[in-house]
């Protein structure tokens, strides 16, 4: 873009902006302040998911005149925005969560995280927010995890939980879409999501929807999340952990709470059981670990460490599937799946006054062999088909 001392009369520096010369999302730019203090880090065991923050995140902003800012490393803190922001009065805000663990090598991986950043520049598109370069965000977020590198807790089911979000900043009220955007990611310790022995319960409910077609549900934005915690707070009082989402007249199963959904049923013709999820129809996210799952359950080693062969199906199923599975006494488990709980189990589904009992008092065999093998992979004791990414 020309300099002002080159404007001609009449001709403002708007006017002057074209796309090719606008600044991409540059990893090599980026800026480092360092915080003065560092933070105590806290025992393990008071660790619970997205309270405790490390001490720095990386910021980015995008300006319609000029492109992409150079990212800086900053102490993590507030952020000043003007209050018309459009990530404030349209909700135009995308997000990822991505896990870095450390191995037994002593190097931090992270899991596929290829997909969360194809996945991430989908849901800026169906957004509408000014186009980001998914592998320089990669680029940004290793260099996080490296910078932090003390965060991560070395015990099993622990991992450094991050979360590169974009918001839309665009200033003004107008119905309309943002063309300034930023870019900051944060990181956080984690520990398990929920206590992996103790299995969910979940309510089935028809007469709320997480998402619809057509819409946002398989894309990773936080207007697919509000409109769920009305729901899980009725779900809370019946008695139950989250809500298990039905959608149409056939009360389809979708997903569980924010997690994918699957179910293991045993086989008619006795050749192992089906691992049964949602299709990808536009209203399922489409999770990491959901993908992982499906490719694992096709892997023969897999079947040896469950002791069965197992058959993935994507296929669309009822409600009334499940109870008529669960009376003949082929189902066998019931899964949450998703990058913060990883596999984990549901005992229970409240549906019509009734509850469809999962039988067993824990996670299933189908469910500890995949958890089993996606913390191994994670974790960096097992390496499958590059699925553990070391952060140099």
């Amino acid at each position: 873009m020309g300099s002002i001392a080159s404007l001609a009369p009449g001709q403002t520096s708007g006017d002057c902006a074209n796309p090719g010369s606008l600044a991409a999302l540059d990893a090599s730019k980026l800026n480092i302040t360092l915080a003065k203090t560092l933070k105590p880090l806290p025992p393990l065991k008071t660790l619970r998911f997205g309270q405790t923050f490390s001490d720095h995140m990386i910021v980015a902003t995008y300006d319609p005149e000029t492109g992409w800012s150079a990212p800086e490393v900053k102490p993590y803190g507030p952020i000043a925005l003007d209050p018309a922001c459009s990530c404030f009065q349209y909700g135009g805000n995308v997000f990822e969560g991505m896990k870095a663990y450390l191995g037994p090598d002593g190097k931090a991986r992270m899991f596929r995280p290829d997909m969360n950043m194809r996945r991430m520049e989908k849901s800026c598109a169906r957004l509408a927010l000014p186009p980001i370069d998914g592998d320089v965000v990669l680029e940004l977020v290793k260099c996080l995890v490296n910078l932090e590198r003390r965060w991560i807790p070395q015990e099993s089911g622990y991992s450094l939980y991050l979360r590169p979000t974009v918001i839309a900043t665009r200033p003004g009220l107008g119905v309309t879409a943002s063309d300034h955007a930023m870019l900051y990611i944060l990181a956080s310790p984690t520990g398990p999501y929920f206590e992996v022995l103790k299995p969910v319960s979940l309510l089935a409910v028809s007469e709320n929807v997480r998402a619809w077609p057509g819409g946002t549900g398989g894309h990773k934005v936080a207007g697919n999340y509000s409109p769920g915690f009305l729901p899980q707070r009725t779900a809370a009082e019946k008695g139950y952990d989250q809500i298990l989402w039905l959608f149409g007249d056939d009360r389809r199963i979708t997903e569980a709470g924010a997690m994918n959904f699957f179910v293991v049923v045993k086989r008619d013709d006795g050749d192992g059981v089906d691992l049964i999820t949602a299709p990808l129809d536009g209203t399922i996210l489409p999770g990491v670990t959901r993908a992982s799952c499906l490719a694992l359950a096709s892997d023969p080693e897999l079947h040896k460490e469950s002791s069965v062969r197992l058959h993935p199906q994507e296929k669309a199923y009822t409600m009334s599937d499940l109870a008529k599975w669960s009376s003949e006494g082929k189902l066998l488990e019931a899964l949450v799946i998703g990058t913060a709980v990883i596999v984990g189990p549901c005992n229970r589904i409240g549906y019509d006054g009734e509850d469809i009992v999962i039988p067993g008092a824990g996670m299933g065999p189908v469910g500890t062999a995949l958890r089993k093998r996606i913390l191994d992979i994670q974790e960096g004791r097992t390496e499958w088909k590059g699925w553990g990414v070391v952060c140099p």
